[in-house]
């Protein structure tokens, strides 16, 4: 008789919190997401990474921090005006999960 696949039909979700890194990996993705929107906001605008750092009063190695999607240490207030800087507002929502 084959042995069955304890994860068969259970979510990714689920298995990533069985393993203990469904925090760290929700972290990653969402990092990775305002990265991409930053960035391609100031594609639109026409922003160098130079002048956008200037419009967020910031170093140019802190704005490489806020858009490095593999750095998920970065300050909210960064983020925030950085979505600024390109005229974009940063909206957060909290949704209810249930582990099971």
């Amino acid at each position: 008789m084959a042995k069955r696949n304890k994860h068969r039909g259970s979510s990714f979700d689920k298995f990533l919190r069985e393993q203990g890194m469904y925090e760290d990996v929700q972290a990653a993705a969402v990092k990775r997401a305002v990265a991409e929107a930053i960035e391609d906001g100031m594609r639109e605008v026409g922003l160098s990474k130079q002048a956008m750092a200037k419009l967020m009063r910031t170093s140019r190695s802190q704005l490489d921090r806020v858009l490095d999607p593999g750095y998920t240490a970065v300050q909210l207030d960064s983020v925030v005006r950085a979505a600024a800087a390109v005229g974009q507002e940063l909206r957060i929502s909290f949704k209810k999960t249930v582990h099971t």
